[in-house]
């Protein structure tokens, strides 16, 4: 989410940043069919405003929900959704988009103009949206971030030729942006949206123009949605809903999912990881994922500045005292791998051989010898916290994070830190609120490193306009970034994300513990599509019960 990587997702990394709750809903559907899915989810940490979502509680629903320019198959290839182009200038400075004919669930024929006032929203900070950093290379974004704003000032890049056509000057050539544009914070937005926002963020119907249509949100117990009958988009649905369902306990889940009581989740439990291949009551998936599990230091926490020695020698120090590989066997199960970089084994780009590799490894002597360097510096006598949500089922692992620093630096250098809900986790994050190291991860938005990169590290990022929730600030590492926008070329902008992730195994802001499979189970009552995408999400569409 991403997400990120949400993400993951996130992814997440979308969520986002890939940041996923998990407690048991009794809630019936919102249809007496007999096709209707139901998934796992957690509380979103806000409501359904598209471009105020950087979680998966959230991030699931909306995607299906909402419709953008590009949509992408389960592989993460792009194609034109509601775009019938997206057409560049020579250095990818300037886009003509010109639009299909496409209707809103209320109707409404979506125009150019729903494109450029819901990013002009998104991106203005008086709106304060968690996704406004998506925005920041559309020419006018620095003006939106002034003081004194009334909220409904207009990106200056964005300029409505007709009904349906809008070009998008950019600030910087972004080669990346034909692919952005499908993140669900691009969204088009109905007129009925500007008039009440909150109203919207709770009840999203009239703004849907995905597969799916909103139908209720009972919170804490399930949202649900009905299929979209108007929609003609590359994703139609193969069900005639999904239901999310609201966990607190992942075990609950599993337990619902092996009596035929809930349909999918994307994940097992600790204690079922060994198992659930095996599971009779079960459909198994587990593949290579997309998703980085984290955590972060907050950049500017005493002891752990990532532009002073010292904090750079403590956070290399932590990393190194973390056994990765006995966490990914023992209380993971296999189903993770152990990190090599700052995206995902799935992703453009990736490597395992990049400088600074080692501060990922296991290596207890030199973890001893960094911290001690770091003591002769100035002294720590406190206690790295590591926060976590409780109902994600995060606990053996951050048990086992804390004991192999513990076990490593000889002293309680380390201990953890459990919140009891996603929700009330993910508000102390953007509220920071958090002075230890906390759980994050990313899921990725859309199949680039720069997705990972830029939300989640980059300064514009920081301060609450995106996902970059240690605050984390390099001007170096900008730079590689803008370059990278740039180029057109895919390798050479793969090579800059390498070199900028050079300098993030350096600083560490945030530490990678593994990439996470792409795992989960369904029910016996899933007939066909039972699979997971480039998200490491159901492929919820193509799931039928008949």
């Amino acid at each position: 989410m991403k997400k990120k990587a949400f993400a993951a997702a996130a992814a997440v990394c979308a969520a986002a940043m890939m940041l996923s709750g998990c407690g048991s809903s009794s809630s019936s559907s919102s249809s007496a069919s007999s096709n209707i899915i139901t998934a796992y989810a957690s509380e979103p940490q806000k409501t359904f405003i598209p471009g105020n979502i950087n979680e998966t509680g959230g991030g699931k629903p909306a995607d299906l929900m909402f419709a953008r320019l590009v949509s992408f198959d389960a592989k993460g290839n792009p194609s034109n959704e509601i775009a019938e182009s997206i057409t560049p200038n020579a250095d990818s400075t300037e886009y003509t988009i010109k639009l299909k004919d496409w209707k809103f669930a209320n109707g409404d024929t979506v125009k150019a103009e729903n494109f450029t006032k819901a990013w002009s929203y998104v991106a203005n900070s008086k709106n304060a949206m968690l996704c406004s950093s998506f925005f920041n290379t559309i020419a006018g974004y620095e003006d939106l971030q002034k003081d004194g704003l009334s909220g409904d000032e207009q990106l200056s890049g964005l300029k409505v030729v007709d009904d349906q056509t809008f070009t998008v000057t950019l600030s910087q050539p972004d080669s990346v942006f034909p692919v952005k544009v499908g993140y669900t914070a691009f969204a088009p937005l109905p007129d009925s949206f500007f008039k009440d926002p909150t109203a919207f963020g709770e009840n999203p119907k009239d703004g849907c123009s995905g597969a799916y249509v909103f139908d209720h949100w009972t919170h804490n117990s399930e949202i649900a949605l009905v299929k979209n009958s108007d929609y003609k988009g590359n994703r139609s649905a193969k069900n005639d809903g999904v239901t999310f369902k609201i966990y607190t306990s992942d075990t609950a889940a599993y337990a619902d999912v092996q009596a035929g009581n809930l349909d999918v989740m994307e994940t097992v439990p600790a204690a079922n990881t060994k198992t659930f291949q095996s599971d009779s009551k079960v459909q198994a998936y587990n593949e290579a994922g997309s998703v980085i599990q984290t955590f972060t230091i907050p950049s500017s926490l005493e002891h752990f500045q990532t532009n002073t020695e010292e904090g750079q020698l403590r956070r290399q120090a932590i990393s190194m005292a973390i056994d990765r590989s006995s966490i990914i066997d023992k209380v993971l199960s296999g189903v993770g791998t152990a990190p090599t970089d700052f995206t995902s084994p799935l992703t453009p780009g990736y490597s395992t051989d990049l400088k600074g590799v080692d501060n990922l490894k296991y290596d207890a002597s030199k973890a001893k010898e960094l911290w001690q360097k770091a003591d002769a510096i100035s002294k720590f006598d406190g206690q790295l916290t590591f926060s976590y949500n409780a109902d994600g089922g995060h606990e053996s692992i951050y048990k086992a994070v804390v004991n192999s620093i513990n076990n490593v630096l000889g002293t309680e250098v380390a201990a953890t830190n459990p919140m009891p809900t996603f929700n009330e986790y993910r508000e102390a994050v953007t509220d920071r609120k958090i002075s230890g190291a906390f759980r994050t991860g990313w899921q990725p938005d859309y199949p680039s490193a720069e997705n990972y990169l830029f939300q989640i590290f980059d300064s514009k990022a920081a301060d609450g306009n995106g996902s970059n929730d240690g605050d984390y600030k390099n001007a170096d590492f900008d730079k590689l970034l803008d370059e990278a926008y740039a180029t057109t070329d895919t390798d050479a902008a793969n090579k800059l994300y390498q070199q900028a992730e050079e300098i993030l195994l350096e600083q560490l802001p945030a530490i990678p513990l593994y990439y996470a499979n792409t795992h989960g189970v369904a029910s016996k009552n899933i007939k066909s599509g039972f699979a997971m995408n480039w998200q490491n999400l159901p492929t919820y569409a193509e799931m039928s019960k008949q």
